[in-house]
Order: C-alpha cells, then sequence, then structure tokens
C-alpha cells in the first residue's frame, strides 16, 4: 500500500510536472518574426505631410503592429492584433475616434471562415483616452466584443478576486496570452504576455518614452510582479505603447509631432528585469537612471504650482511693505 502511494504520488508530481513545462514554452518553441520596420517620423509642417494616418507592420502573418501617425495625434500611440484559430485580440484602439482606418485594417487582416470573420476581443493596457478613443470604431461592428475599460468591468472580465495579485489567460485558439496586472501609471494597467511568440505587450509601464508614475508604490510592485513573471519565460521583445525618444535616449519635445531619427520601439528582457531597481531609486519627482526616464506628473504640477504661489505671496509682502514705507514717508514730520 506505501509502495502504491508513493506511486501516485509520484505519477501526480510527473504529470504535474508536465503541465507546468506546457505552459512554459521555450526558446525553440516561439513563432518568430521581425521588427524591420520604419515607422512614419512625422512632420516639422504635419499640414504638408502626406503620411498615412495609420502604419501597419506585420510582425508575422499572424501578429500585426498598427501605430497612428504623429501628424494624426502627438500620442503616436501602438496598438497590436493577434491572431489565433478561434479568435482574434486587438491590444487598445488608438486616440482617434472620427475616422474608420483602424476598424477597416483591422477587420481586413482577419481571415473568413465559413463566410464570417473570425470573432474579435478588443482589450485595453489601460484606461486613458490615448489607449481607448477607438472603440467607438468597433461600437457597431459584428463578432466584435469591446471590454470595458474601468477597473471594476477588468476585474470582472478577466476574474480577478484579488487585483492586483494573480494572472488570468485569454485563449484564443492554439495561441494562449497571459494578462498580467501591472497598476502604478494607472490603476487599470496591464500587459500581456503571448506565449505564441514571446512577445510582451506593456503599454505606458514600460516603454522607450517618459514613465509616467502616478503611485510609485503600486508601480515597484507591478515591476517586481512582471520580473518575477518573465525570469524563467523567454520574451522576444518588449512592446510599449509609445516612443518619445531619439536613437540616444534624448526625449523629444513634449506633444511634439515629428520624430527625426526615432528610438526603435522594441525593449527588452533586460530591461524588464532592470526596472525594479530603477523605481527603487525614484526620488518621487523627476529621475533618469540607466535609460529610463521616470515622473510623477501631477507632482511635478504641485511643486511649480507651490512655487508660483511662493512667489506671489513674496510679490505681495514686497509690494505691501512698500506701500507702508511710502506711506510713512509720506506723514509731515
Amino acid at each position: 500500500m506505501a509502495k502504491m502511494k508513493r506511486w501516485i504520488s509520484l505519477s501526480w508530481g510527473l504529470a504535474t510536472l508536465c503541465t507546468l513545462l506546457r505552459a512554459v514554452p521555450s526558446e525553440s518553441q516561439l513563432v518568430r518574426g521581425t521588427m524591420e520596420v520604419r515607422w512614419d517620423e512625422g512632420a516639422a509642417d504635419c499640414a504638408k505631410s502626406s503620411q498615412s494616418r495609420l502604419q501597419l507592420h506585420s510582425y508575422n502573418p499572424q501578429t500585426f503592429i498598427l501605430r497612428e501617425n504623429l501628424c494624426a495625434t502627438f500620442e503616436a500611440p501602438f496598438m497590436y492584433l493577434l491572431v489565433g484559430q478561434t479568435k482574434a485580440m486587438l491590444i487598445d484602439t488608438g486616440d482617434i475616434a472620427d475616422s474608420r482606418a483602424l476598424v477597416d485594417t483591422v477587420m481586413n487582416l482577419l481571415p473568413v471562415t465559413g463566410g464570417v470573420k473570425l470573432p474579435l476581443l478588443v482589450v485595453h493596457t489601460h484606461r486613458h483616452f490615448d489607449h481607448r478613443l477607438g472603440d467607438a470604431q468597433f461600437a457597431k461592428v459584428a463578432n466584435v466584443q469591446v471590454v470595458g475599460f474601468d477597473l471594476d468591468s477588468v476585474k470582472r472580465y478577466y476574474a480577478f478576486s484579488d487585483w492586483p495579485n494573480g494572472a488570468a489567460q485569454i485563449d484564443l485558439g492554439d495561441r494562449t496570452v497571459d494578462v498580467i496586472p501591472t497598476p502604478g501609471h494607472n490603476e487599470t494597467e496591464m500587459s500581456f504576455y503571448d506565449r505564441n511568440t514571446g512577445l510582451l505587450f506593456t503599454g505606458d509601464f514600460l516603454m522607450p518614452a517618459r514613465l509616467l508614475i502616478d503611485d510609485a508604490k503600486a508601480d515597484l510592485a507591478s515591476a517586481d510582479r512582471i520580473a518575477a513573471f518573465v525570469k524563467d519565460r523567454p520574451v522576444s521583445y518588449v512592446l510599449g505603447g509609445h516612443i518619445e525618444m531619439d536613437a540616444t535616449g534624448k526625449l523629444f519635445p513634449w506633444q511634439s509631432q515629428y520624430h527625426p531619427g526615432e528610438h526603435g520601439l522594441a525593449m527588452t528582457k533586460a530591461d524588464v528585469m532592470a526596472l525594479p531597481d530603477v523605481i527603487r531609486r525614484f526620488n518621487g519627482f523627476y529621475s533618469e537612471t540607466g535609460g529610463f526616464v521616470l515622473m510623477n506628473s501631477m507632482r511635478i504640477l504641485l511643486a511649480m504650482a507651490m512655487g508660483v504661489g511662493v512667489l506671489l505671496i513674496a510679490f505681495v509682502i514686497v509690494v505691501v511693505r512698500y506701500i507702508r514705507r511710502r506711506r510713512i514717508m509720506a506723514r509731515p514730520v
């Protein structure tokens, strides 16, 4: 009986190990693609630009990267389309509502089976306008489901019972995508890991741009969480929501619609692993460390407002003292 129990325990352990090994892809299992693409750089004078409002790059036949042009919106966000056997998934819908460029492009990329387009799931890295304004383009399209962008909708759809802990999975049919909560930039922020390609989609949490941090404590916890997640997983590229740097790592001016010599989109697993230490050294306002630029825009604005307030008070004090002095000097002796 004891031998039987040990045999059952060993069999169960081996079965569990096999399941875990199947869930964690290896480098050799990844479906490869190419990041050889030159993104439109916008223009110094957008009124004279003839660039398309939406640029498309095929990473591989089932994976597509889309970007809205800088002259259409200075945000120039990236969106990602992953096509599986039974469903496709679009990550983010960009910053443009009054156009059909995105929906027409995406729907044309979806395969047709039995005269019907492959169902499409639309998700978001977070709720900021520049990642969801395009939702309106998909509102009345058949076989399209748009996941809500508010925190309650996010937790309900992915069945997160202990947000931001845990992870969820999306099955696209022979293509599984892991969903990892990464709040800090925004409370609804999520990252997506595609087991098929090893691509990690990080929205505004990690990108070659200003890393705007609303909650440093949450951001650090998210950095630790995502670093632990990818530690033993292959990562082909880390793809974020924007590019705001040139090739040397210098930031373009805020709201610039012209990005000559732009930094590449892709970041690396090493960047993910380095992020926790970078955030630990963040001063809470603005810092540049190891090629990362971190800032808390609300604190910076508050500090500026306080600075202006102090200067105004000082000016008033000086004026009041000056007036009093003039009155004293004007009294008859």
